[in-house]
Order: C-alpha cells, then structure tokens, then sequence
C-alpha cells in the first residue's frame, strides 16, 4: 500500500508504533473499570455499568485503529467536510435532541444513544490541525490568530448552546494549545487573555450570559463553604472522601461516602473521590502517574514529528487530556470549579471514552509517521 496516495498506513510504520501509549491507556480503563463497579455499589448494578464501559473500550480501540491508519495528508482533503459535518451534527442535538437533567446533549435511540460534542473535539483538532497548517507562513500574525478563533467558535457557541459550559471550555483549551505550540506571537496570548477577562466579568454582571448555576460553581469555587448544603456540596464531601482514605484507604467497596449516597454522580464526574476513599493517597497517586506517563508520551511523539499536521495534531490531543485530567481531579478536591467535565477514560460514559480512544489514535498516528518515508 502507498501511504501518501491512499491514505492508509503502510507496514513500515508499525516499527514506530507506541506501544507504551496504548498499554498506558488500557491500564487506565482497567483501573477504571474496578472503580466503576465500586462506585455505582457493585452488585448487578454495577457489573451492568462495567460491561456497558467495556464494550465502548472496545469500539473505542476499534475507532482508534482507523484512526490511527489514516495519514495526515488525507485530513487535508476532507477537512472542510469534516468541520460542516460537525456543525450539522451539533445542530441536530439542539433541534432533535434528547433532553436529560437540564442539558440537550444526546442523540440516538433506547440505549444507543451519543453525546455529539465529545465526538466534536476530535473533529475539532483534525479540522484545526489543518486550518493552522495551511497558514502557517503567517502564524504569528493577529489576523491568522482571530481568524481560528472564528473557526473555533461556531462549534463551541453551538456546544455552549445545548448548554456544555465544561466542553466549551475543553474546545477553547484544545484551540489555545494548538495555536501556541504552532508558534502563534505571545501577545496574541496575552490580548486573548486579557478580553477574555474582560469578558467573563461582563458575563457575570449581564442578566441571562450565564445561568444561577453556573455562577454558584464559581462562587464554590472560591469558598466551598459559602453553601455547604447547596451548591458547595459536592466539592465539601468530594474533600471528605478523598481525606477519610488518608495513605492506603478504606478498601474496595467500603467507602462510607460511597455507600451513604453523599457524593451524586460517582461514577461519572466524580469518581476520583472513590479512588481518594477506597485506594488512598498511593491509588490516587498511581492514577497520577499513568496520566503523567501518557501525556509525556504524548509530548514526545509531538516533539519526535516532522509533519507540520501531525505536531498540531498531537498538541491538540495533549490539550484535550491535560485540561480534562487537570480540571476533573481541580474540581474533586475544591482548586477547581465544578464544570462536569470527565476523567479521561475513567469516568463512566460511551462516548466520552471512545472520543479519548480516538485521541489516542492520533497520536498513534502520529508517532508511526513521525519520520518521512522514501519510496
């Protein structure tokens, strides 16, 4: 097979294939899936919920293969299509949606049903990878910087519509990574930063930018105990737990905050507090360490490419984890706000976790073509 003309991976390219990456990244599921099956109280409960997590590892792993067989150049012809195909994607969420506590976020049928914008994020990095590619003689300049930021924020307005405050925020994370890495002017940063200051102050103070909700998250944020019964809840007995496991923890199913029901959302959003209670400090810190080794392998094979597409790619994907990882363990011991954003390839959830599958297919992908081969 010819790689650059039809797209699919050529033998060769398995010698550079990381195996380090995807043995990480399963480890990660495996540990996932024990933890899920304590959290949601073991049981038929949970080993329902631990076969449903399986069974999307292994579409995911599948998902990711293909992904990972694609050549970068082929992003090229079809990034365009890509972009409007997640628009319209987005767009049917909102329009035929299905509707769950509060949030218009999935669509499908009975069981089968996705969650569109975890799937937009991978979309988002192969459409922007090329987007930056494609100018990148005039990289620096202001008006290449504002012009994919427009390109970002149709989809990430469609997303904040459905509303998903936590993946706009991981779509702008994904688009700030990817520009900074591709070598954008620094004081493109710094006037970013500084509107958007100004921005969420003025979100804050207009009626109807951002929902009660949301601003008592922020306030949360800032003193847990401003509310402790009512939206600093969560954060004050996320602390409890993870606290009360103190080195070594309490056991596998013998958290008490587990099994009193005073964390909601266990085995989702919240479910590093059952590492923190039913592991310790040296589970938790395992969990640590695997996503350290994942994201240094991930840099790696950033730093290790020659294709311009493959280095936006992976800084995109790096991006996407390290927001996640750094915002979902933030918000579990009370640095963070509360903004539901999942553990990648943790907590439970279809299509969260194929979409982190994906990722790691790019940055397989990546890797197996980090040097140009010569036919």
């Amino acid at each position: 097979m010819i790689d650059n003309l039809d797209g699919i991976v050529d033998r060769r390219h398995f010698k550079n294939f990381d195996f380090s990456l995807l043995a990480l990244a399963l480890a990660i599921i495996v540990f996932s899936c024990v933890m899920i099956y304590s959290a949601s109280r073991g049981g038929a409960t949970g080993t329902g919920y631990v076969e449903r997590q399986i069974m999307w590892a292994v579409l995911g792993l599948a998902a990711a293969g293909l992904v990972a067989s694609i050549d970068t150049g082929l992003y090229h012809r079809y990034a365009g299509k890509l972009y409007v195909f997640n628009l319209l994607m987005l767009l049917a969420v909102l329009i035929t949606g299905h509707s769950s506590k509060g949030a218009q976020r999935w669509i499908g049928y009975g069981v089968f049903k996705i969650q569109p914008s975890e799937f937009a994020k991978i979309i988002l990095i192969i459409a922007l990878a090329v987007f930056l590619v494609e100018r990148r003689e005039q990289i620096r300049s202001f008006g290449v910087f504002v012009s994919s930021f427009l390109y970002l924020s149709v989809p990430m307005l469609l997303v904040f519509k459905q509303p998903d405050l936590g993946t706009s925020l991981v779509l702008i994370a994904i688009w700030f990574t990817m520009t900074f890495v591709m070598g954008t002017d620094i004081k493109n940063i710094l006037l970013f930063v500084g509107v958007g200051i100004i921005l969420v102050l003025a979100a804050w103070n207009i009626p109807g930018v951002m929902k009660d909700y949301q601003k008592k998250r922020v306030i949360t944020f800032v003193d847990p105990a401003a509310d402790p019964r009512g939206s600093g809840y969560h954060v004050t007995q996320s602390r409890i737990a993870i606290g009360s496991g103190k080195m070594t923890g309490k056991g596998f199913l013998k958290g008490t905050q587990r099994e009193l029901h005073f964390i909601p959302e266990q085995h989702t959003d919240f479910i590093f507090t059952v590492v923190g209670e039913e592991t310790g400090f040296v589970g938790a810190a395992s969990l640590v360490v695997l996503y350290f080794a994942m994201l240094w392998r991930g840099l790696l094979i950033m730093a290790a490419t020659e294709d311009p597409t493959g280095r936006a790619i992976a800084a995109g994907v790096i991006g996407m984890f390290l927001f996640h990882i750094f915002v979902n363990l933030g918000m579990t011991i009370g640095i963070m706000p509360v903004t539901g954003v999942p553990l990648p390839m943790f907590s439970y959830g279809g299509s969260s976790l194929m979409a982190n599958m994906m990722g790691v297919g790019l940055l397989e992908g990546v890797s197996m073509r980090r040097h140009k081969i010569n036919f």
